[in-house]
């Protein structure tokens, strides 16, 4: 006989609740908490004055910038790496960010790795119009965009997304008949928690700017390649090398490459420089 927890999905409503064609969802409030929470861990840290010189008003303007850009970026990449029709949805620019292009109204498929890079598109441009210096915007995103990750994967387990692989482990989770890893639950403790908890203490500790958002991009990296271990590939992709090389993972292995060789670099430069 099934727990009460590995039937969760038999029970549990995705919609808090819906009028006529409208639903609110669980995911949805999940990751407008996750925008607000990082939001306000960033105010609280520009009020006591741990992130000068940015102030409230340029803090405010970089938050918009930020969310702009990780939305793009996300949903673009979603397209690029994942959407198998991606072709068609390059060459019809307008339906990549149409809400109601599916069954459901709102946009549907993003991409964390695209959302990287639209943030560090958007902090670029911030940076310039701003006369800030990049790196040091690069480091405060870091450190409050990890503060609300737990609450993303926290709205695709209650979205019934991530699937994890097949598990004889008491705390899977039923999902088509199978009991599952509760895998984006494994990705918002160790992608979102413990990495949030590790960069509020590295960021107080730094030696040069970049130093956090790289450590945050291998950590990121690391965690969510362990994690694809435990989530089963998309559907769409399957493995994509190897027998085992999802697209996540393979991803992720470049990012760890790339944030490892930048961080050596910018460290280099650091001493050079005094």
């Amino acid at each position: 006989m099934l727990e009460a927890w590995q039937n969760f999905y038999g029970w549990h409503d995705p919609a808090i609740f819906t009028i006529g064609s409208f639903s609110l969802r669980w995911y949805g409030l999940m990751y407008v908490t996750a925008l607000v929470v990082g939001y306000l861990w960033g105010r609280r840290m520009v009020r006591l004055g741990r992130w000068r010189p940015m102030n409230l008003e340029r803090f405010e303007s970089l938050f918009i910038w930020f969310v702009a850009g990780a939305i793009a970026g996300a949903r673009l990449g979603y397209v690029i790496f994942y959407d198998p029709n991606a072709i068609y949805m390059l060459s019809h620019p307008w339906q990549i960010f149409n809400p109601f292009a599916g069954d459901q109204i709102g946009i549907s498929g993003l991409s964390y790795h695209g959302a990287i890079v639209g943030v560090i598109v958007a902090l670029v441009l911030f940076a310039r119009m701003n006369k800030y210096k990049v790196w040091f915007l690069f480091d405060l995103v870091a450190v409050s965009g990890s503060a609300g990750y737990f609450f993303g994967r926290i709205g695709n387990f209650l979205n019934a997304e991530l699937i994890g692989r097949e598990t004889t482990m008491p705390w899977g989770v039923l999902y088509d008949g199978v009991l599952r890893h509760p895998s984006a639950l494994y990705e918002a403790v160790l992608e979102g928690a413990v990495i949030f908890v590790i960069l509020a203490l590295v960021y107080q500790r730094r030696k040069f700017d970049g130093q956090t958002a790289l450590i945050y991009l291998a950590l990121y990296a690391s965690a969510r390649t362990i994690a694809e271990f435990f989530r089963a590939p998309d559907s769409q992709l399957g493995f994509i090398a190897f027998g085992w090389l999802t697209m996540g993972q393979a991803l992720s292995i470049v990012t760890l490459i790339a944030s490892a060789a930048i961080y050596c670099y910018l460290r280099y430069a650091s001493r050079r420089n005094g």
